[in-house]
């Protein structure tokens, strides 16, 4: 069986096609230095391709997507570079498994298997859309992947496609086309969460949307408190977490500095009451740091993150199991979180440290550690799960500003007059 090997820039997802083909001289020089490009896998007379390996060294990513003879994907691997350059985790994939030649691609009613590793062994083994989840056993050829050489990797889908042989690879001729940018649609490695309009939701008047309402208003940020980072390092966690150490640490100078909560205003209609009504509620939290306004925001990474690890839109933050996140002092973190449990799980009356606030904002609790002066501040979340942390920083790269949201990350609706706020 002979198959065609061609090269690229870069692959447009709803066309399925090459855009901007290259020589495989090109790409191999791409692949040197570790530009982005992909390799496209065709057989003669077959419209869509068997698969198309995308390749970026400098992300330390590789992906393979292997489709069927209706163009649709069936197979995702998502593979990483990592400390050992011979090798290569099959970090993340995710397969198809079609019920008949009309559903559509990514039906959400497709069955598919979901497989999540890590690199020491951790990993999860999902069936969709069942939610059945096992933690599966791998060995270690299953886990990883030689890495081979330019030019010298095998069809990988060959058993899927029912190769009995194997292939005879031609290189493709290079066709002109694709001139100018690359369009919207092309692949691009995969990237964690991006942090979105955060320096929005505190600036009074911005107009916002959760997806569920479509039209809400930034008011004034509610000033709920101060807190105190002597030691100059702040935590960021669950405090339901008693026995964990704090998840995210960022440094701060040591001082005390204003907790504020961003909220929206916005209407709706009340069954009860039969009518619309209009109330304002909370979208995000914030330490401020500095007055300078954040120029950029990045996601806070705690000790055992790896961005190489990413896949696309990934979270790193504090977990909670009890829809609760915290500001603290990192250095008293033992002693602040021996104080809220004490004082809100085992309910301890008149417990010196610790404070019940209950003044209408999501501040829930506050504790504080006489010996060295640190702080906690708790604050209810919108649910369990994973929160990211945002850190802005000004210009000159200090930190100005830590944030969680507890609505996850809105969209900016345009102004009145038409332009947008900046983000």
């Amino acid at each position: 069986m002979v198959v065609a090997v061609g090269y690229a820039q870069a692959w447009d997802l709803e066309a399925r096609e090459a855009w901007r083909p290259m020589s495989a001289g090109e790409a191999r020089e791409r692949d040197a230095t570790g530009l982005p490009y992909v390799v496209v896998y065709r057989e003669p007379g077959r419209e869509a391709p068997l698969e198309v390996r995308l390749v970026s060294w400098r992300d330390h990513y590789v992906g393979l997507w292997v489709y069927d003879a209706q163009g649709r994907r069936t197979y995702d691997l998502d593979m990483r570079l990592l400390d050992d350059p011979a090798r290569l985790l099959r970090r993340y994939t995710v397969a198809w498994n079609y019920t008949g030649p009309v559903m559509a691609e990514f039906d959400p009613k497709c069955p598919r298997v979901i497989v999540d590793l890590f690199p020491d062994g951790r990993g999860r083994r999902t069936e969709e859309p069942r939610g059945y989840s096992t933690s599966p056993t791998h060995r270690d050829d299953e886990q990883w992947m030689v890495r081979p050489a330019f030019g010298e990797w095998p069809l990988l889908s060959a058993q899927v496609h029912g190769f009995t042989e194997p292939p005879v690879f031609e290189v493709a001729e290079v066709a002109e086309g694709g001139h100018g940018d690359a369009p919207a649609t092309c692949w691009r490695p995969p990237r964690p969460a991006q942090p979105g309009p955060i320096g929005a939701l505190f600036r009074p008047g911005v107009r916002v949307t959760d997806g569920y309402h479509p039209e809400q208003t930034v008011v004034e940020p509610r000033r709920v408190g101060t807190l105190r980072v002597p030691s100059g390092l702040l935590a960021v966690a669950g405090p339901d977490n008693v026995d964990e150490e704090p998840a995210i640490t960022v440094p701060v100078p040591p001082g005390e500095y204003v907790l504020d909560e961003a909220r929206v205003r916005f209407s709706y209609h009340c069954e009860w009451r039969d009518r619309e009504v209009t109330t304002t509620g909370p979208t995000a939290v914030r330490l401020l740091v500095d007055e300078t306004p954040a120029a950029t925001w990045e996601m806070a990474l705690g000790p055992d993150d790896d961005p190489r690890l990413f896949i696309e839109e990934q979270i790193a933050g504090f977990d909670t199991d009890g829809a609760t996140g915290c500001f603290a002092d990192a250095a008293a973190w033992e002693p602040l979180v021996a104080l809220y449990e004490r004082g809100l799980i085992q309910g301890e009356p008149d417990l010196d440290g610790y404070e019940d606030i209950d003044d209408g904002s999501m501040f829930m609790q506050r504790t504080w550690d006489e010996a060295s002066g640190g702080e906690l501040m708790a604050f209810a979340t919108t649910g369990d799960g994973t929160y990211p942390v945002w850190i802005g920083r000004c210009d000159a790269g200090e930190v100005v500003a830590v944030v969680v949201l507890v609505e996850g990350m809105p969209e900016l609706l345009p102004e009145r007059d038409g332009t947008t706020a900046d983000a």
